[in-house]
């Protein structure tokens, strides 16, 4: 297993190992806002949004010796909260070789658990990261964002899924309700792609700061908590699809973190554009200028039922 985490400022720089799965988007075409390496070699994935400046903000790249990067989350330290988790799917990372249940009992790490392995991610600053202790009684699940049903290709991939820092606070009927349908369905768009030689990129996360609906700016958290971490106000996804033949289209899920069962989620399809004015975040930024501006400005309902 290997495992970096990358950062300006706030600690000494690593040795990253190589990786050869890199999956920049560099072919020739003009792009004008792609993010650099300063931070990571992984930056310029095509799955990575816009990283943010400054000391405050760290990456933390998931790896696995088998599949390469496994996700990659930023992290903002004074929040105590990631901003977004990212990662592609490819037929190689999809194949199914784990099941959560198979917990009970598995040593990983050292640790024979009795189920889930959820755990404080030692890869951030202890004053910076959540623990356990901060979901006890809190009333919320520790709602995983890069799923554990989304990386289920290997014992180690999916233990990872279980670091804090993959998790916002989510009400269960909210977790278990219209977010667990946007995964699924999510997953069966990744089947249909992936199984075609294609590719998906997913950027998914929670509001930690003012959104902008309809031109008015409202509070990104729920302010009612006593929680050391923020708990976002809403939920989003954004999603990328790459054919064999090199043809990209997108689109964004958004709701309101609230107890909902809904089954019909063309309500909650946005455009990526959309998404990015709603946030303030710049999705998909490290692809060609051409492809990224025409396919996030698109939503075509009909393509993602």
């Amino acid at each position: 297993m290997k495992t970096h985490f990358f950062t300006l400022l706030l600690m000494m720089p690593l040795l990253l190992a190589s990786c050869s799965d890199d999956n920049t988007a560099g072919n020739g075409n003009n792009n004008n806002n792609a993010n650099t390496t300063e931070k990571s070699i992984h930056a310029t994935r095509i799955e990575m949004p816009r990283t943010q400046k400054g000391n405050n903000y760290l990456l933390v790249v998931k790896q696995d010796d088998e599949i390469g990067v496994n996700y990659i989350i930023e992290w903002d330290c004074m929040k105590r909260a990631q901003r977004w988790t990212c990662w592609e799917w490819t037929a190689a990372n999809s194949k199914k070789g784990w099941e959560r249940k198979n917990w009970e009992g598995a040593t990983w790490l050292g640790i024979t658990w009795k189920g889930d392995p959820f755990q404080a991610d030692n890869d951030i600053p202890a004053e910076y990261r959540t623990e356990l202790t901060d979901y006890r009684n809190s009333g919320y699940n520790r709602g995983h964002i890069c799923a554990s049903e989304d990386r289920i290709c290997s014992k180690n991939v999916n233990g990872q899924t279980f670091h804090l820092s993959n998790m916002h606070p989510q009400v269960n009927a909210f977790n278990a309700g219209v977010w667990a349908k946007m995964e699924s369905r999510v997953r069966q768009w990744r089947d249909a792609v992936t199984a075609q030689g294609g590719t998906m990129y997913v950027c998914k996360g929670g509001t930690l700061y003012d959104v902008n609906i309809d031109g008015k700016t409202e509070a990104g958290t729920i302010s009612n908590t006593s929680l050391r971490m923020p708990v976002p106000k809403y939920f989003f996804m954004a999603i990328v699809k790459r054919t064999a033949d090199g043809l990209y289209s997108g689109m964004a899920f958004w709701a309101e973190h609230k107890g909902d069962k809904s089954t019909d989620l063309t309500p909650y399809m946005i455009s990526i554009n959309e998404l990015e004015a709603r946030t303030g975040y710049d999705f998909f930024c490290n692809l060609p200028d051409n492809i990224e501006e025409s396919m996030e400005a698109m939503l075509t309902t009909s393509e993602w039922k």
